[in-house]
């Protein structure tokens, strides 16, 4: 069950980034600006994040396991209607659908993951969310050798894929059904009361200012990433996607260790090492060639990555009686910052270039400090 929540993220989130990977395509078929590239991902985003807390809360007490497949339903329409969209009101139409898709999907396969863990729960939620990982990976790589040769109406190849993962999402869905986890238990409810309501707070706000630390760093290279190398160092669009492939294929192997180290050497050493740790390499991202950013890029991605396992599971433990709540939440609000991020640093690279940009975003990983204020809740 854990590698089928796994695989099916990676399909979910293949199609999801099939978007920015045709950016470039889109910009140059309707005359976009880098702003209006930037609200499509805001209006996706926030369609995705104003959902997710809310869904997860309601399946804390009411679990929907027959929604799954109904979520690839939604991701599947917006991929159709991006590759037949005649005009931008179309494209934020699509970014709608597919950001819908993405807030039914995440609260409930991320808790299967945790329920078929056999008390492994970081690298669970590392397994699971390497597969998404890989699937955004994937998508500038698919772009570039199935969508560009086609141009837009060659996404439409893509709903095949969505029907597979429409297959894999009704067989758990069963197996969820029959599965059901116990809601809202007596030592569920005694474990979340091992911190005041104050300490929760802080803890969550410091965990969400971790996530806008790392999301909003990613949403550049998510967005504009294709843009800085071909502005910078001239490269073809199928050269910088294959690039930015090499990136996000480095999110996904980054992914996974940070759950399994978790586990290992607990979840607050994890996510200092993986925010602090990126901002030496950050910051000298833009001052290097082509070799050395390619480089650069793939260890920044090692290195953030390993983080949002061991946040999610942390919040987790933090909160043991509300996994919905807290992995809605959590994937609710890095699609909101991701989104926000997006917009506004769109706003910056048509002001003042898409270096710029990188440059703004390279001292993120510095809120990495505020680790230090988070309450210890590993057990060994």
């Amino acid at each position: 069950m854990v590698w089928a929540a796994s695989i099916t993220h990676g399909i979910n989130d293949m199609l999801q980034a099939l978007l920015p990977a045709v950016y470039p395509i889109l910009q140059g078929g309707f005359d976009l600006s880098f702003t209006q590239v930037g609200i499509l991902t805001f209006v996706y985003q926030l369609t995705a994040s104003l959902f997710q807390p809310f869904i997860g809360h309601y399946t804390d007490r009411r679990p929907l396991p027959y929604s799954l497949p109904f979520a690839m339903v939604a991701s599947m329409a917006g991929i159709l209607t991006l590759a037949f969209a005649p005009n931008y009101g179309m494209l934020l139409l699509a970014c709608v659908l597919l950001g819908l898709g993405s807030s039914i999907f995440h609260p409930e396969t991320a808790r299967i993951a945790r329920l078929a863990s056999g008390g492994a729960h970081g690298l669970a939620q590392s397994m699971f969310q390497v597969g998404g990982n890989f699937g955004t990976a994937l998508g500038p790589l698919a772009a570039a050798f199935i969508v560009l040769p086609r141009g837009q109406s060659g996404l439409a190849w893509f709903a095949l894929v969505a029907i597979v993962g429409i297959v894999i999402l009704s067989a758990v869905s069963r197996w969820y059904s029959q599965n059901l986890p116990v809601r809202r238990t007596a030592s569920a409810a005694k474990d979340d009361a091992r911190f005041s309501n104050k300490q929760l707070g802080v803890a969550l706000a410091i965990l969400l200012a971790l996530l806008f630390s790392k999301w909003v760093y990613l949403a550049s290279f998510t967005s504009f990433y294709i843009f800085f190398l071909i502005d910078k160092f001239a490269l073809s669009i199928q050269t910088a996607q294959i690039l930015q492939f090499a990136f996000f294929a480095a999110v996904a192997v980054g992914g996974i260790a940070g759950g399994a180290l978790g586990d290992r050497y607990g979840r607050k050493l994890i996510i200092w090492v993986s925010i602090l740790g990126a901002l030496p390499f950050t910051l000298a991202l833009t001052f290097v060639g082509l070799t050395a950013t390619v480089v650069l890029s793939i260890v920044i991605g090692l290195t953030l990555a390993s983080a949002f396992p061991a946040i999610v599971v942390f919040g987790q433990e933090l909160m043991p009686g509300r996994i919905g709540m807290v992995s809605g939440l959590f994937y609710g609000f890095i699609f909101g910052m991701s989104g926000i991020g997006a917009a506004t640093l769109g706003m910056f690279a048509d002001w003042y270039g898409v270096g710029f940009v990188f440059q703004v975003c390279a001292v993120l990983p510095a809120l990495g400090l505020l680790t230090a204020f988070l309450p210890n809740v590993d057990r060994r």
